[in-house]
């Protein structure tokens, strides 16, 4: 029988260094992706905060951009229906510092996600309060990175 694919949630920040700036340290992640290896999901609402960010006047993207960008994101982050989350916790998810982030948490639970990824401190610092409370990883994309390599090599 073979494992479920390990399944992620990412941050907008990791969304812009994938699908706009093409960052050489979210590579891996994008292979993993774009092999298949792993799932990344999404709700409507981080599916939306996606969107608006690309339109942001400071990003300077044109059109063309923003829809190759948003295109990319599509065809390798599912957004999941509302039947397959999971109801919320029991106990409050950690609080994340910045309000705005913390749709990221909820959805990483909701989706049972293994991990989270980004590189905003407000949720990065969370990671060990998770790992405590036996939740999702949280992780930069490089620290994933280097934690897939060990994985897969034990495997």
């Amino acid at each position: 029988m073979t494992a479920p694919r390990p399944r992620l949630v990412l941050d907008t920040n990791v969304c812009l260094d994938l699908f706009v700036f093409r960052d050489p340290h979210a590579a891996a992640l994008a292979d993993a992706l774009a092999s298949g290896r792993v799932e990344a999901v999404s709700d409507a609402d981080c599916r939306d905060e996606w969107q608006r960010v690309l339109a942001y006047p400071q990003l300077g993207l044109d059109a063309q951009t923003q829809a190759d960008a948003l295109r990319a994101y599509d065809a390798v982050v599912r957004v999941l229906a509302d039947s397959e989350r999971r109801p919320p916790p029991e106990r409050a998810l950690p609080r994340c510092a910045d309000p705005d982030d913390q749709k990221f948490l909820e959805l990483a639970y909701a989706a049972d996600a293994s991990c989270l990824l980004s590189r905003d401190h407000a949720l990065t610092v969370l990671g060990r309060r998770n790992a405590r409370a036996g939740l999702f990883e949280i992780m930069t994309p490089q620290a994933w990175a280097g934690v897939d390599a060990f994985r897969s090599a034990r495997a």
